[in-house]
């Protein structure tokens, strides 16, 4: 028998599975409708374990791990097909309707808004960005950011999230899992580093370089060049430039912004020293209220998962069944919880789309600790 006869038989194959998928479908839809009017949730754990059960002990040797993933597809697409067909929508998915309806038609130009660092940080050029005219208010940490939104001190507040070169900003995940909060737009910012010393000061003299974390990973390849010269963190590149304007030294230098050297007189040693000319960080603007302004599309979410084989990728087929794109994907583990992650989705879509509404119902259901963290806009 040639190719083309298998395949033949494959494709009749195919349609009759087709038929079976749609007459399977329009059974679970009138499960739904069941459910609906008595009041029963859409996914029943106790029955998918049953069938899961029946697969592996009836699935031909060889195979019971192929049709164990074939039936949880199925019992995937059943269960957002009963969402969609019932309008079961949670909660959580009728605020997120009527606060797209209620929050102004206009990002507002001016603000209290929190930023960690100081005069000359990366994080106040990001909220110049989203603001015309902000009121900044400074703060020691990330941490006092998300305390100052929470406690009504500030309006927004402005935080980096990740860098194109050194990756993620791990200590504010972190806090995410802490704090009550809501995303309400974000900024992408072009990074280019400058090392900064005392006017009349060389090259050649310098022996300790002080910066953020972030700054001294994106400016790892010119670090390695300065032999020799000792590295130390510092909890922002604008506390940086201030640190060694302050110091009496003339063998200090900062990574830091250009601007930074007129606001705290010191001299341009090097320009342009991150690793990548391409570098870009990316802002989050937080509110302690949900806001969602006209244009959103990017949701944010973070949720938590069992421990076990397959939990996981129950989620992403979610995302797989309802045609929506993932962004990013980050985990972050938790503290006193042995080998459980809080992971963090961003996606793609329109907060308009009925599909983000089916997803967000499913998790409000499915999954114990779900957050979600606003819909908005990233400015370019």
């Amino acid at each position: 028998m040639d190719i083309n006869e298998l395949r033949d038989k494959i494709d009749s194959i195919d349609s009759e599975i087709l038929k079976l998928f749609t007459q399977r479908m329009k059974i679970s839809l009138e499960i739904a409708k069941y459910k609906k009017e008595n009041n029963l949730p859409i996914q029943d754990k106790k029955r998918e374990r049953e069938l899961i059960r029946k697969v592996d002990e009836n699935a031909e040797t060889g195979l019971e791990i192929f049709s164990r993933m074939l039936f949880n597809t199925l019992m995937d697409l059943s269960r957002s097909y009963q969402y969609s067909c019932v309008n079961q929508a949670t909660n959580l998915a009728k605020i997120i309707a009527d606060r797209s309806k209620m929050t102004p038609r206009q990002f507002p130009e001016k603000a209290v808004v929190a930023v960690q660092g100081d005069e000359g940080s990366y994080g106040q050029f990001a909220c110049d960005k989203l603001f015309k005219i902000p009121t900044i208010m400074y703060f020691n940490s990330f941490e006092a950011v998300f305390q100052a939104v929470e406690k009504g001190l500030c309006h927004y507040g402005v935080l980096p999230l990740e860098n194109s070169t050194a990756g993620s900003v791990n200590q504010v995940y972190d806090l995410m899992g802490k704090y009550k909060f809501f995303i309400v737009r974000s900024a992408r910012l072009r990074v280019d580093h400058t090392l900064l010393a005392k006017r009349g000061v060389k090259l050649s003299d310098i022996k300790e370089v002080v910066s953020h974390e972030q700054a001294l990973n994106q400016c790892s390849d010119f670090l390695a060049t300065l032999k020799g010269v000792k590295v130390t963190k510092i909890d922002n590149t604008a506390l940086a430039a201030k640190y060694v304007s302050e110091s009496g030294r003339d063998d200090i230098a900062a990574i830091s912004s250009k601007d930074c050297a007129d606001i705290y007189n010191l001299a341009v040693l090097s320009y342009n020293i991150q690793n990548n000319d391409n570098n870009y960080t990316r802002f989050i603007c937080i509110s302690k209220d949900l806001e969602i302004y006209p244009g959103a599309d990017r949701t944010s979410i973070t949720l938590t998962i069992p421990h076990k084989p397959g939990a996981l990728y129950h989620v992403l087929a979610r995302f797989y069944a309802l045609g929506l794109n993932l962004a990013k994907i980050e985990s972050r583990p938790i503290p006193g919880r042995d080998f459980e992650f809080l992971f963090y989705f961003d996606i793609d879509t329109s907060v308009y789309t009925p599909e983000l509404f089916m997803l967000i119902s499913e998790l409000e259901c499915g999954i114990e600790q779900f957050n979600y963290l606003g819909s908005y806009k990233e400015i370019l």
